[in-house]
């Protein structure tokens, strides 16, 4: 029986599953011992900042992958060990990480480096948390890489949630308009591919960035990355197969290193809230369906209404139909029955290739382009890479799109014999 903590019956002084439940923690930079699969990005990375731990200037670089292919977790490693070795050579240098999911704005942005700087520096000017304009904010940053820095790196994840870029400009250049003489390295981070084409050419032309592709993980890597945190949880608590199977189930569908830690932990939760004393292979299926819509969800926060009538669409046509693939056509006559039932004007079908174009670059669908003889000529076809229903649950979360039909409905909405909604089921 547990030990209850302090003699309060409420509480246990011993987590019965988890020992060390940081490990499985998103947010949380392992170990250099614990990092797997990532040594040839590290390298690229480090090649790209390293100059800052010699006083030299760094380059800027941007890093584009799926989620959960470690660019996060390469870029803060990465940027620790340059500080380190920075200091070591009596060289001060900073590390600055800005969520641009949460800080989606350049004040926002600019606000928590000048916060973050203070804290690191004891800064003894009040900076405000709201009532100023983003040019203080700069002020202030500016004012301490002059007293208290000789570099530093400045991350910025989820780049392209930033609603302009021209944070990136005012980094590049504070040295050249002598608003410090500190050298700044920006490591950008995005799973968009095109965030390039977004840019300003004023901007990207000041920037002057280097790119680094990160891939997918295999099933092996995965399985590794595992076991290197098997020590989250109690002894004995995981049994046999269930790393195993985490690893094989993430690596089939997407390769999301995070997304497989991310099941891990919530199969241990499963297993204390049904009062298990281990996690079993059943936990570890509850929790992939459960991280699966949540990866949808995530992936998809960005994106356009299209986009996710785009994949409700595919999904529905997958339901009702009796293929897994689709043509952009067919998708398309899909939505626009979808979109009348949402009182939403459809974009272009080439505007729809482009959003399933993305999606494809997410991971969320597969397209391959394939021919259908002399006289149909090439197309694409897609496919998804998770349940439909899957889909079906993270479009309906958001708030816009609450009207459409559940999952168990889609079959009820399709005339049979023309393949389309049919919108008199939901007036």
């Amino acid at each position: 029986m547990t030990e209850q903590a302090g003699g309060d019956p409420l509480f246990q002084s011993q987590d019965p599953i988890f020992n060390r439940k940081e490990l499985l923690h998103v947010g949380h930079v392992p170990e250099e011992d614990r990092i797997v699969g990532r040594d040839d990005e590290i390298q690229s990375v480090a090649a790209e900042v390293g100059a800052i731990t010699r006083g030299d200037p760094p380059n800027n670089v941007m890093i584009y992958g799926k989620t959960g292919t470690g660019k996060s977790l390469i870029s803060r490693h990465v940027a620790t060990r340059a500080r380190d070795a920075a200091d070591d050579n009596e060289i001060g240098c900073g590390v600055l990480y800005v969520d641009c999911s949460e800080a989606n704005t350049e004040t926002r942005a600019t606000r928590q480096l000048a916060l973050s700087l203070a804290d690191q520096t004891g800064y003894d000017q009040h900076i405000p948390v709201r009532g100023v304009g983003t040019m203080e904010y700069y002020q202030h940053i500016w004012s301490i890489l002059e007293d208290c820095f000789d570099s530093v790196i400045v991350i910025l994840d989820e780049i392209d949630k930033l609603d302009n870029s021209n944070i990136l400009m005012q980094l590049s250049r504070a040295r050249e308009a002598r608003k410090t003489d500190a050298y700044i390295g920006v490591i950008g981070i995005s799973n968009k591919v095109q965030y390039r084409e977004t840019l300003d050419e004023r901007i990207d032309s000041s920037f002057g960035h280097r790119e680094l592709f990160f891939h997918p993980y295999d099933a092996a890597q995965l399985r590794e990355i595992m076991r290197n945190r098997q020590d989250a949880f109690q002894p004995g608590v995981l049994e046999d197969g269930t790393i195993e199977l985490c690893a094989a189930l993430a690596a089939k569908k997407h390769g999301d290193a995070r997304k497989a830690i991310e099941i891990l932990k919530e199969a241990g939760e499963l297993a204390r809230r049904t009062a298990s004393e281990s996690v079993s292979e059943r936990h570890i299926k509850q929790a992939q369906e459960v991280a699966e819509i949540n990866r949808i969800e995530e992936l998809t926060s960005g994106a356009t209404a299209h986009a996710k009538l785009a994949l409700y669409a595919l999904a529905s046509c997958i339901v009702t139909g009796d293929r897994e693939t689709y043509k952009t056509r067919e998708i398309y006559e899909r939505y626009a029955d979808i979109c009348e039932l949402v009182a939403t004007d459809p974009i272009t079908e080439n505007g729809l290739y482009r959003q399933l174009k993305e999606q494809a670059f997410l991971g969320v669908i597969e397209s391959e382009k394939t021919g259908g003889g002399r006289s149909q000529g090439s197309y694409l076809l897609h496919r998804l890479v998770t349940d439909p229903k899957h889909i079906v649950k993270a479009v309906r979360r958001d708030d816009s799109l609450e009207e459409l039909p559940p999952y168990d409905k889609l079959a009820d909405s399709t005339d049979s014999t023309r393949g389309r909604v049919d919108l008199s089921s939901f007036s």
